[in-house]
C-alpha cells in the first residue's frame, strides 16, 4: 500500500511541476482568441498524463528502497543463513517465471513484502522483518511468489500506462471544463482568466479522485492474478492460502468455513472503491474457487 501511494504521490507531483513548467514556457497555447485548440490540448494533455506516470515508474525502485530503509542483500555475500535462503527462493521462482534475478532486500516493519521496478529483467523484491518473523518458509515462499508474479505479469508498466491514461483525461477534461465555465458561465472576454484557473485546479481534484478509483480497481486484479501466479509458481493454492490467512488473522485449519465471519477491515463502504488491494478474505475464496 504504501509502495502504490508514494508512486501515485510522486506521479501528482511530476504532473503539477511539469504543468507549471510547461505553462511558464508558454507551451499552453491551446487557449487562442478563436477558442480551445482540442487537437493541441490533446498533445498537452498526453504529455503531461504520461510523463507524470513513466517519472514515477522509472523512480520506483529508488523511491521504494528509500521510503522503506530496505537493505538489499549482496548476492555474493549474504549475511545470514536466512538471507541466503531468501536470495535462492527469489532466484529460483525468477528461473520459473522466465524473468530476470531481481535485487532482494529486508526492511524494519509489520508483515509485508512488496516487488516493484520499471523492467521484468530488473527489479526489487523485498520483504519485512515481521514477515520473516510470523510466517513459516513455505508461507514467505508463497508471498515472494506473488511477488515475483508481480513482476512477470509486468504489474507496475500497467499500472504506469493506466495511469497515464486517466491522467490525460483528467488533464484534458479539466481544461475543456475550465474554458467552458470561464468563457461561457463567467462571459469573460479574454481567455485564461481567474474563473478558468481555479476551474481547472477544482476539476483536477474531481477528475483526479474519480480517476484513482479506475487505478484501484485494476490494483485490486493484479492481486487475483499474482496469487494465482503463486500458486502456479509453487505447483499448489495451499501454501498462498495459508499464507493469506496468516497476513489476516485468520486460522489457516479452519480455511475456507471462517471467511464470513473473519471481520478483516477492508471492501466495505466507500472505502472499498479506493483499495489498493481486496479484502483477504475475497482473496482466499478466489484462490479455493480456481480448484
Amino acid at each position: 500500500m504504501k509502495r502504490i501511494v508514494l508512486f501515485l504521490a510522486t506521479n501528482v507531483a511530476v504532473m503539477l511541476v511539469l504543468t507549471a513548467t510547461l505553462t511558464l514556457f508558454g507551451v499552453n497555447r491551446f487557449l487562442t482568441a478563436n477558442g480551445l485548440d482540442i487537437q493541441t490540448l490533446a498533445i498537452f494533455s498526453l504529455i503531461v498524463g504520461f510523463t507524470g506516470s513513466t517519472i514515477s515508474l522509472l523512480m520506483s525502485k529508488p523511491m521504494a528502497k528509500w521510503s522503506t530503509g530496505a537493505r538489499v542483500i549482496d548476492p555474493n555475500a549474504p549475511g545470514s543463513a536466512e538471507e541466503q535462503w531468501l536470495l535462492d527462493t527469489v532466484h529460483q521462482l525468477a528461473d520459473r517465471a522466465g524473468i530476470g534475478r531481481p535485487e532482494v532486500a529486508i526492511y524494519e516493519g509489520e508483515p509485508n513484502a512488496f516487488a516493484t521496478g520499471a523492467f521484468k529483467n530488473d527489479a526489487l523484491v523485498a520483504v519485512s522483518t515481521g514477515l520473516l518473523r510470523n510466517m513459516t518458509e513455505e508461507e514467505v515462499s508463497a508471498v515472494l511468489g506473488h511477488e515475483v508474479a508481480h513482476i512477470a505479469n509486468g504489474d507496475m508498466v500497467t499500472l504506469t500506462l493506466i495511469q497515464g491514461v486517466v491522467n490525460t483525461f483528467v488533464v484534458f477534461f479539466a481544461r475543456v471544463v475550465g474554458y467552458f465555465v470561464d468563457q461561457v458561465v463567467l462571459k469573460n472576454e479574454r481567455s485564461g482568466g481567474i474563473g478558468y484557473f481555479a476551474t481547472v485546479i477544482v476539476c483536477e481534484l474531481v477528475f483526479g479522485v474519480l480517476a484513482s478509483i479506475i487505478v484501484a480497481w485494476f490494483s485490486r486484479q493484479r492481486e487475483f492474478r499474482a496469487d494465482a501466479g503463486s500458486a502456479h509458481l509453487l505447483g499448489s493454492r495451499e501454501p498462498m492460502v495459508r499464507a493469506l490467512a496468516r497476513l489476516g488473522g485468520l486460522e489457516p485449519g479452519n480455511l475456507p468455513k471462517s471467511f464470513e465471519a473473519s471481520g478483516i477491515a477492508g471492501g466495505k463502504g466507500i472505502g472499498a472503491l479506493f483499495a489498493s488491494h481486496p479484502p483477504i478474505e475475497d482473496r482466499i475464496r478466489a484462490l479455493m474457487a480456481r480448484g
